[in-house]
Protein backbone atom coordinates (compact mmCIF):
# COMPACT_ATOMS: atom_id res chain seq x y z
CA UNK A 1 0.00 0.00 0.00
CA UNK A 2 1.54 3.35 -1.04
CA UNK A 3 1.66 5.96 1.33
CA UNK A 4 1.79 9.85 0.76
CA UNK A 5 3.83 12.24 3.19
CA UNK A 6 1.60 15.07 5.21
CA UNK A 7 0.96 18.15 3.19
CA UNK A 8 -0.05 20.35 5.14
CA UNK A 9 1.49 22.05 8.34
CA UNK A 10 0.05 20.85 11.81
CA UNK A 11 -2.85 23.56 14.13
CA UNK A 12 -1.94 25.81 16.46
CA UNK A 13 -3.03 23.09 19.06
CA UNK A 14 -0.95 20.78 17.44
CA UNK A 15 2.95 19.51 18.33
CA UNK A 16 5.06 21.72 19.68
CA UNK A 17 6.86 24.93 19.04
CA UNK A 18 9.11 25.18 15.86
CA UNK A 19 12.11 27.00 17.65
CA UNK A 20 11.95 23.75 20.23
CA UNK A 21 11.52 21.28 17.68
CA UNK A 22 14.62 22.84 15.97
CA UNK A 23 16.33 23.05 19.57
CA UNK A 24 15.73 19.24 20.55
CA UNK A 25 17.48 18.23 17.25
CA UNK A 26 20.52 19.78 18.03
CA UNK A 27 20.50 22.61 15.23
CA UNK A 28 20.79 25.48 17.66
CA UNK A 29 19.34 27.15 21.24
CA UNK A 30 15.71 28.03 20.98
CA UNK A 31 16.80 31.99 20.83
CA UNK A 32 19.12 31.41 17.55
CA UNK A 33 16.16 29.09 16.03
CA UNK A 34 13.55 32.03 16.05
CA UNK A 35 16.05 34.24 14.09
CA UNK A 36 16.49 31.06 11.51
CA UNK A 37 12.56 31.27 11.64
CA UNK A 38 11.94 34.80 10.80
CA UNK A 39 14.94 34.49 7.92
CA UNK A 40 12.88 32.58 6.14
CA UNK A 41 15.24 29.41 6.64
CA UNK A 42 12.76 26.70 8.24
CA UNK A 43 10.01 24.99 6.21
CA UNK A 44 7.53 22.49 7.44
CA UNK A 45 5.83 20.39 5.02
CA UNK A 46 7.30 22.25 1.99
CA UNK A 47 6.24 25.80 2.87
CA UNK A 48 8.26 28.49 4.54
CA UNK A 49 7.28 29.59 7.93
CA UNK A 50 8.03 32.84 9.71
CA UNK A 51 6.35 32.57 12.86
CA UNK A 52 8.76 31.14 15.71
CA UNK A 53 5.09 30.58 17.19
CA UNK A 54 4.52 28.24 14.91
CA UNK A 55 3.72 24.38 16.03
CA UNK A 56 5.13 21.36 14.38
CA UNK A 57 5.12 17.53 15.50
CA UNK A 58 8.67 16.05 14.54
CA UNK A 59 7.23 12.27 14.36
CA UNK A 60 4.40 13.78 11.63
CA UNK A 61 6.06 16.90 9.77
CA UNK A 62 8.78 17.58 7.28
CA UNK A 63 10.81 19.67 9.17
CA UNK A 64 13.86 21.38 7.03
CA UNK A 65 16.43 24.01 7.58
CA UNK A 66 18.24 25.58 4.48
CA UNK A 67 16.54 22.57 2.33
CA UNK A 68 18.30 19.87 5.04
CA UNK A 69 15.26 17.78 7.02
CA UNK A 70 15.85 17.68 10.69
CA UNK A 71 16.36 14.55 11.97
CA UNK A 72 14.91 12.65 15.53
CA UNK A 73 15.51 15.00 18.82
CA UNK A 74 19.51 14.34 19.39
CA UNK A 75 20.58 12.66 22.66
CA UNK A 76 22.09 15.40 24.50
CA UNK A 77 25.46 16.33 25.31
CA UNK A 78 27.23 18.48 27.10
CA UNK A 79 30.96 19.80 26.96
CA UNK A 80 33.23 22.46 28.78
CA UNK A 81 35.62 24.35 27.07
CA UNK A 82 38.46 26.84 28.01
CA UNK A 83 38.14 29.39 25.43
CA UNK A 84 41.64 30.46 24.91
CA UNK A 85 42.03 34.57 23.79
CA UNK A 86 41.34 34.53 19.67
CA UNK A 87 38.84 32.34 19.43
CA UNK A 88 35.04 33.05 18.83
CA UNK A 89 32.12 32.10 20.90
CA UNK A 90 30.03 31.11 17.78
CA UNK A 91 29.38 28.14 15.45
CA UNK A 92 30.82 30.03 12.35
CA UNK A 93 32.47 33.19 11.74
CA UNK A 94 33.87 33.82 7.88
CA UNK A 95 36.20 36.70 9.24
CA UNK A 96 37.55 34.08 12.28
CA UNK A 97 40.16 31.87 11.94
CA UNK A 98 38.95 29.16 15.23
CA UNK A 99 35.21 29.60 16.38
CA UNK A 100 34.63 27.18 20.08
CA UNK A 101 33.24 24.28 17.38
CA UNK A 102 36.06 23.70 16.10
CA UNK A 103 37.91 23.21 19.30
CA UNK A 104 35.75 20.16 20.01
CA UNK A 105 34.76 17.36 17.85
CA UNK A 106 31.81 15.87 18.10
CA UNK A 107 28.96 14.28 15.44
CA UNK A 108 26.35 16.52 17.01
CA UNK A 109 25.65 20.32 15.90
CA UNK A 110 26.54 21.86 18.88
CA UNK A 111 26.27 25.46 19.87
CA UNK A 112 28.15 27.71 22.87
CA UNK A 113 26.16 29.01 25.67
CA UNK A 114 27.11 31.62 27.39
CA UNK A 115 29.72 33.53 25.03
CA UNK A 116 33.04 35.29 25.43
CA UNK A 117 34.52 37.79 23.27
CA UNK A 118 38.01 36.33 21.39
CA UNK A 119 39.70 38.87 24.08
CA UNK A 120 38.56 36.90 26.61
CA UNK A 121 39.33 33.77 27.63
CA UNK A 122 37.68 31.05 30.45
CA UNK A 123 34.41 28.68 30.82
CA UNK A 124 32.04 28.02 27.39
CA UNK A 125 29.27 25.36 28.01
CA UNK A 126 28.95 23.38 24.71
CA UNK A 127 25.59 21.77 23.77
CA UNK A 128 23.18 20.39 21.64
CA UNK A 129 20.60 20.87 24.61
CA UNK A 130 18.33 23.44 23.74
CA UNK A 131 16.32 23.96 26.47
CA UNK A 132 18.98 24.11 28.78
CA UNK A 133 20.52 26.54 26.81
CA UNK A 134 17.34 28.81 26.94
CA UNK A 135 17.29 28.51 30.94
CA UNK A 136 21.23 28.90 31.61
CA UNK A 137 20.86 32.41 29.77
CA UNK A 138 17.17 33.19 30.48
CA UNK A 139 17.44 36.53 33.26
CA UNK A 140 14.57 34.39 35.31
CA UNK A 141 16.67 32.13 36.25
CA UNK A 142 19.36 34.15 37.35
CA UNK A 143 21.97 32.06 36.80
CA UNK A 144 25.79 33.02 38.06
CA UNK A 145 28.74 33.70 36.33
CA UNK A 146 31.85 34.20 38.07
CA UNK A 147 34.97 35.91 36.44
CA UNK A 148 38.92 36.60 37.73
CA UNK A 149 39.91 39.95 35.87
CA UNK A 150 42.85 41.59 36.02
CA UNK A 151 42.22 45.07 35.81
CA UNK A 152 44.85 48.38 35.71
CA UNK A 153 45.74 50.37 38.69
CA UNK A 154 45.14 50.21 42.27
CA UNK A 155 41.48 49.45 42.81
CA UNK A 156 40.05 51.65 46.47
CA UNK A 157 36.98 51.14 48.66
CA UNK A 158 35.04 53.37 46.50
CA UNK A 159 35.62 51.95 43.43
CA UNK A 160 34.36 48.23 44.73
CA UNK A 161 31.24 49.55 46.35
CA UNK A 162 30.25 51.35 43.23
CA UNK A 163 30.85 48.34 41.02
CA UNK A 164 29.09 46.26 43.74
CA UNK A 165 25.73 48.57 43.55
CA UNK A 166 25.66 48.90 39.96
CA UNK A 167 26.88 51.07 37.26
CA UNK A 168 24.92 53.32 34.49
CA UNK A 169 26.10 51.63 31.06
CA UNK A 170 24.16 52.80 28.13
CA UNK A 171 21.77 54.09 29.98
CA UNK A 172 20.75 51.05 32.21
CA UNK A 173 21.87 50.34 35.34
CA UNK A 174 23.45 47.23 35.86
CA UNK A 175 22.16 44.89 38.58
CA UNK A 176 24.09 44.34 42.12
CA UNK A 177 26.98 41.94 41.79
CA UNK A 178 29.66 40.64 44.54
CA UNK A 179 32.92 41.94 44.10
CA UNK A 180 36.02 40.57 45.72
CA UNK A 181 39.42 42.06 45.49
CA UNK A 182 42.22 39.45 44.86
CA UNK A 183 45.15 41.22 44.60
CA UNK A 184 45.99 44.46 44.81
CA UNK A 185 48.67 46.81 43.72
CA UNK A 186 49.81 50.24 42.40
CA UNK A 187 49.63 49.31 38.69
CA UNK A 188 47.44 46.15 38.47
CA UNK A 189 44.87 44.62 40.92
CA UNK A 190 42.81 41.30 40.52
CA UNK A 191 39.09 41.06 41.09
CA UNK A 192 36.55 38.23 41.47
CA UNK A 193 32.98 39.29 40.05
CA UNK A 194 30.00 37.41 40.32
CA UNK A 195 26.97 38.55 38.22
CA UNK A 196 23.37 37.25 37.43
CA UNK A 197 23.21 39.25 33.80
CA UNK A 198 24.92 39.34 31.00
CA UNK A 199 24.88 42.07 28.75
CA UNK A 200 27.59 42.81 26.02
CA UNK A 201 30.62 43.31 27.22
CA UNK A 202 29.15 44.12 30.86
CA UNK A 203 32.31 43.45 32.72
CA UNK A 204 34.80 45.75 30.85
CA UNK A 205 32.31 48.36 30.77
CA UNK A 206 31.76 48.59 34.73
CA UNK A 207 35.66 48.74 35.18
CA UNK A 208 36.12 51.69 32.48
CA UNK A 209 33.23 53.23 34.42
CA UNK A 210 35.46 53.69 37.15
CA UNK A 211 39.10 54.32 35.70
CA UNK A 212 39.78 49.98 35.62
CA UNK A 213 40.44 49.04 32.69
CA UNK A 214 40.59 45.21 31.82
CA UNK A 215 43.72 43.68 31.18
CA UNK A 216 42.99 40.02 31.29
CA UNK A 217 39.16 38.45 31.71
CA UNK A 218 38.85 35.00 32.10
CA UNK A 219 35.50 33.55 33.26
CA UNK A 220 35.96 30.48 36.13
CA UNK A 221 32.25 29.38 36.96
CA UNK A 222 28.95 29.18 35.01
CA UNK A 223 26.09 28.22 37.61
CA UNK A 224 28.01 24.71 39.34
CA UNK A 225 30.14 24.40 36.26
CA UNK A 226 34.02 25.24 36.55
CA UNK A 227 36.98 24.85 34.61
CA UNK A 228 38.45 21.69 36.91
CA UNK A 229 41.48 20.03 35.03
CA UNK A 230 41.58 22.25 32.17
CA UNK A 231 44.39 24.28 30.64
CA UNK A 232 43.86 27.05 28.11
CA UNK A 233 42.37 25.60 24.75
CA UNK A 234 41.25 22.04 26.36
CA UNK A 235 38.26 20.53 27.15
CA UNK A 236 36.13 17.79 28.63
CA UNK A 237 32.37 16.69 28.66
CA UNK A 238 30.31 17.05 32.08
CA UNK A 239 31.13 13.93 34.26
CA UNK A 240 27.37 12.85 35.58
CA UNK A 241 27.91 14.79 38.84
CA UNK A 242 27.73 17.98 36.88
CA UNK A 243 25.65 17.06 34.89
CA UNK A 244 23.09 16.28 37.44
CA UNK A 245 23.91 19.58 39.57
CA UNK A 246 23.27 21.72 36.00
CA UNK A 247 19.84 20.00 35.94
CA UNK A 248 18.73 20.19 39.41
CA UNK A 249 19.76 23.78 39.98
CA UNK A 250 17.61 24.64 36.55
CA UNK A 251 14.71 22.64 37.45
CA UNK A 252 14.95 24.37 41.47
CA UNK A 253 15.22 27.70 39.81
CA UNK A 254 11.78 29.79 40.09
CA UNK A 255 11.52 32.52 36.88
CA UNK A 256 10.47 35.83 38.41
CA UNK A 257 7.48 37.57 36.75
CA UNK A 258 8.14 40.64 34.14
CA UNK A 259 11.71 38.48 32.89
CA UNK A 260 13.39 39.80 30.25
CA UNK A 261 14.76 38.34 26.89
CA UNK A 262 17.54 35.55 27.74
CA UNK A 263 20.94 37.41 26.67
CA UNK A 264 24.22 35.90 25.30
CA UNK A 265 26.59 38.88 25.31
CA UNK A 266 30.13 38.32 25.05
CA UNK A 267 32.09 39.35 28.92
Amino acid sequence: MMTTERKTTTTSNDGMRLQKVLADAGVASRRAAEVMIREGRVSVNGKVVREPGTRADPRRDRVQLDGERIGRPAEHQYYILYKPRGVVSTTRDPHAKRTVTDLVPSKERLFPVGRLDSASEGLVLLTNDGAVAQQMLHPSFRVPRTYKVAVDGCVRAAALEQLSRGIEIEGQMTAPCDVLLIEQAEERSVLEMTLIEGRRRQIRLMLDAVGHPVRRLLRVRFGPLTLRGLSSGAWRPLDAAERDALLAMLEGSRPSKGAGKPANPRA
